[in-house]
């Protein structure tokens, strides 16, 4: 089921005091990184053969031609269960699998689905915008440029379309291998993609200037460019990990044997300066990574979680998973959710499992609020759920889907979390926190 900015010290700097986590057997130590962000334009500078300057915004809000029906908002006639949502999007005919939302302004949805179909959508009524065509398979990766002017799809086969948004214009196209994952890069009209022979792609849209970073002969499973938008870390079906230099289209360093996984990698995050990557895998480990130095500075493992099985329990302990993890913006705090529908919350001082919550059914994805100590989960059950990762308490719950959720996004504000299900449509919920 498919699916932040301190750089490293620069050559001749000091060194940084390490910072000391006490672990349970031995004395850890994460090196914090160096001085703030580089500049954008030094950034451009340094990438051979992709500009990475930014373009000029594109003005016009192209509004003046008819986008088509809006959708029918409300739910099945069938349903029983009540529906907690202000819109549901309803033109997929199938399993909407992927959602996200455009980051400058936050009021457009893109949607990709089973049925070979990508939308993008207005978010406070559901009014189709721009309908993306021309894909012959599953769209499983959509996502807004950094600026939000373009908008990327990718489907399974491995073929990725860039529109630009207010024209509704294709502007570039590109047919890789079967697609793993997609991801803009942060700064940039930048788009990056791995795939199942092991190769990560780069290119600058819409010039379509390329650039490939070799894996193993396996699945890049997962990706993220890191908040510095010099490196990436890549996460590979074999178990190793790898952080690219992305100007110079090397690996710094390669984790692989007891410091890799012992599984597929499943998803990877970063926290807010870049310094510290969490890894997660099928083997139902979450790794923690120092980025400046390329070693594991924390392992979560299964038994901090719950109970190991018993010998005659393979079975379901193999089903276990590691499905999402994320770093908390206000807290040494970091979440780690698994397929047996366990929230773990651990202390990343201490290295120690600080809650546990749990849920009736398996979790798809986290999300931490911006600004606060507030965990996002989406599950198998159909539900959205608030935990308060100071307490572990339940804060709020949000339903509304007839099947499971597949994938959401949470608006910046955290006024809104957008939905995306099994029952062919995707849904938008206003949060109502009573802290605020």
């Amino acid at each position: 089921m498919e699916p932040d900015p301190d750089p490293g010290p620069e050559d001749g700097a000091a060194s940084p005091e390490p910072l000391h986590f006490h672990g349970d057997e031995e004395i850890i130590e994460v090196v914090e990184l160096g001085p703030g962000p580089p500049d954008p334009d030094d950034l451009a500078q340094e990438m051979d053969g992709v500009d990475f300057e930014e373009e000029e915004e594109l003005e016009g809000e192209g509004a003046d031609e008819a986008w088509g029906d809006e959708a029918d908002e409300g739910v099945d006639g069938g349903m029983e269960s009540p529906d907690d949502s202000e819109v549901t999007f309803a033109h997929h005919s199938a399993s909407v699998f992927c959602v996200s939302l455009d980051p400058k302004t936050n009021t457009l949805a893109v949607t990709g689905g089973e049925d070979d179909k990508a939308f993008v959508w207005r978010l406070s009524d559901g009014e189709l915008l721009l309908e993306c065509p021309g894909h012959k398979d599953s769209v499983t990766c959509a996502g807004f440029s950094h600026d939000s002017a373009l908008v990327a799809t990718g489907d399974m086969s491995g073929l990725l379309k860039v529109w630009q948004v207010d024209t509704k214009e294709e502007v570039w196209s590109f047919e890789v291998g079967d697609l793993e994952w997609m991801e803009w890069h942060p700064r940039a009209p930048v788009l990056l993609a791995g795939t199942a022979d092991g190769n990560t792609w780069m290119w600058k849209v819409p010039s379509g200037d390329c650039k490939t970073f070799q894996g193993p002969n396996c699945p890049a499973t997962c990706g993220r460019v890191l908040p510095d938008g010099r490196k990436a870390v890549v996460g590979y079906e074999d178990g190793t990990v790898r952080i690219w230099d992305l100007k110079q289209g090397s690996p710094i360093h390669i984790l692989k044997g007891t410091e890799g996984h012992q599984g597929p990698l499943t998803c990877v995050a970063t926290n807010l300066d870049g310094s510290l990557i969490l890894t997660g895998s099928v083997d139902c480990q979450a790794k923690l990574v120092s980025a400046a130095t390329g070693k594991v500075v924390g392992v979560f493992r299964p038994d901090t979680v719950g109970p190991q099985p018993n010998p005659g329990e393979d079975e379901e302990s193999e089903s276990n998973s590691v499905e999402s993890l994320g770093f908390c913006s206000v807290m040494p705090l970091a979440a780690v959710g698994y397929l047996d529908g366990t929230l773990a919350i651990y202390d990343l001082s201490t290295q120690s499992l600080r809650h546990r919550c749990q849920h009736q059914s398996g979790i798809v994805q986290l999300l931490w609020e911006e600004g606060a100590a507030v965990v996002y989960t989406c599950s198998l059950d159909g539900a959205v759920r608030l935990w308060d990762a100071r307490t572990g308490r339940l804060l709020n719950d949000y339903r509304g889907h007839t099947a499971e959720i597949l994938d959401f996004a949470l608006s910046k504000d955290a006024s809104l979390v957008v939905t995306t299900s099994g029952d062919h449509k995707a849904k938008v919920f206003c949060v109502q926190r009573p802290d605020r």
